[in-house]
């Protein structure tokens, strides 16, 4: 069912030509028309509380619904004086309202009259005014004055879309990637030298070479560095497992550079002798018995050969399980390939990256791209779905797939993005479009003020749109 609403008051400038005094001691203090389904449904509150009869007099208050050569009266609100209302009571035939009406001696009527008319929807209605009428009559029902003035200047209101803001980010002036990833390099008992025959070693060795070579092989990329920390496990001592992480790294690193005809300084090296951070992430997430003792001795301050000597000694067991199925891990040598990527500036270019590795486009090019396509298709809001997922954490990737969703009326999907894009204006004003979207026009008045203190131009006639529909009537309500 389309439900069409127009919420305004007599104070609601712009929309029609009503002033504080509706007509002549008659204020429409506030009031709601809307279409449901079938039928126009008209509320009001009619303050009269100003209104004179004199004793022989009537005033017949009228809502008209009109367009063009079009019209039909709703219910009329009769105030009588009190001659006039003995006359009714006597000649009912000659009454000027009829039993559908509300009818007051005009001296026992409240000051404010709850006013609720339910007519037909009819085709012709689209585009229509609201037009209030006070008709005065004398003795015979002669009329001595007719007042009127237009409510609503359109039924119903056309609904508002407001327009989107994207933020182009800021190109990058050089575009630095990286591939990393953990290789498992197994070594005989105290030995530093590669074996690429021993276990799994060729496999893990290929982790690096294969990284390697996916980037030398992108005409695109140009390798900055090739950096290779190692590891060792706890166990021994912590003299011992310097110098084993530290020269195994150098092995490792001496072995992946005879492949490859690098510069020598583009190898960076480093190594930890233990691995307590991998140790403590692997107990913490396990259901070992005793295992809040062993984190305290882990965090501990201890000399690390203190703390693996407290903890063997103090929980065998336990010892044993990490020593078998968590130690082994702990010896691993961490890679990272960095790289440049130089710079696509044809959408025609960027259209095909972006279909094959957009994990090469900065957020800059898929803007680039994002203004060749038509608002709201499904190229565009692809587009920004991609960038955001190569860019999860990117304050501005997230605003713009924000908007995509707002455009697409996935307003859930939108708020998730909203909430990791910072607090710029930009973020209140979308919030301030969800809510416009959805009807609420109340509840994005708020968010609209932010966004216009934040310098958004668009802000301005969004938030004139929703007080048109909404702000007189919370007014009217505090």
């Amino acid at each position: 069912m389309r439900r069409f609403i127009v919420i305004m008051t007599a104070l609601l400038a712009g929309m029609s030509t009503v002033e504080a005094q509706t007509v002549s001691g008659v204020n429409v203090d506030s009031y709601t028309m809307q279409r449901d389904g079938s039928h126009v449904i008209l509320d009001m509150n009619i303050d009269i509380s100003q209104l004179k009869v004199k004793s022989a007099n009537a005033v017949i208050l009228t809502p008209h619904i009109v367009r063009d050569t079009m019209s039909v009266a709703l219910k009329s609100v009769g105030l009588y004086g009190r001659n006039r209302d003995f006359f009714n009571q006597r000649n009912k035939e000659l009454a000027l309202t009829n039993s559908e009406d509300i009818t007051y001696r005009r001296s026992k009527a409240p000051e404010m009259v709850t006013y609720r008319a339910i007519v037909p929807y009819e085709a012709w209605m689209d585009g229509c005014q609201l037009v209030f009428q006070r008709k005065d009559c004398g003795c015979n029902n002669a009329v001595t004055g007719t007042e009127g003035t237009i409510l609503v200047d359109r039924f119903p209101l056309e609904p508002y879309i407001p327009t989107l803001v994207y933020i182009r980010p800021e190109a990058e002036r050089v575009k630095t990637r990286e591939l990393s990833g953990t290789a498992y390099i197994d070594f005989a008992m105290s030995k530093m030298n590669i074996d690429p025959a021993l276990r799994n070693n060729s496999e893990e060795i290929a982790k690096i070479t294969n990284s390697i070579d996916v980037v030398k092989a992108d005409a695109d990329a140009t390798i900055t560095s090739i950096t290779i920390k190692g590891y060792a496990s706890p166990e021994s001592s912590y003299a011992n497992n310097t110098r084993l992480a530290k020269g195994r790294t150098e092995s490792l690193k001496s072995y992946v550079e005879a492949l490859y005809d690098f510069d020598s300084d583009i190898f960076i090296t480093d190594y930890e002798p233990e691995d307590w951070a991998g140790l403590e992430r692997f107990v913490e997430a396990s259901t070992l018995k005793n295992r809040d003792n062993i984190l305290a001795i882990i965090r501990s301050e201890s000399e690390p050969d203190h703390k693996e000597w407290v903890l063997k000694s103090s929980y065998p067991q336990e010892y044993a399980h990490l020593f078998a199925n968590c130690y082994p891990a702990l010896r691993h040598s961490d890679y990272a390939i960095s790289y440049t990527l130089r710079h696509y500036s044809d959408p025609v270019e960027i259209a095909k990256i972006m279909a094959t590795a957009p994990q090469k486009l900065s957020l800059d090019e898929f803007y680039i791209l994002a203004q060749t396509y038509e608002s709201g298709s499904t190229e565009l809001n692809e587009l920004w779905e991609t960038a955001v997922r190569m860019y999860p954490e990117d304050e501005i990737a997230n605003l713009n797939a924000a908007n995509s969703a707002i455009d697409k009326g996935d307003f859930k999907r939108a708020e998730r993005y909203l909430d990791k894009a910072g607090d710029r204006a930009e973020v209140d004003y979308a919030r301030g479009c969800i809510e416009i979207l959805q009807g609420n026009y109340e509840a994005s008045l708020p968010h609209l003020q932010k966004a216009i203190e934040g310098g958004i131009e668009e802000a301005a006639s969004a938030l004139e749109a929703a007080e048109n529909h909404w702000k007189v009537k919370c007014n009217n309500n505090k």
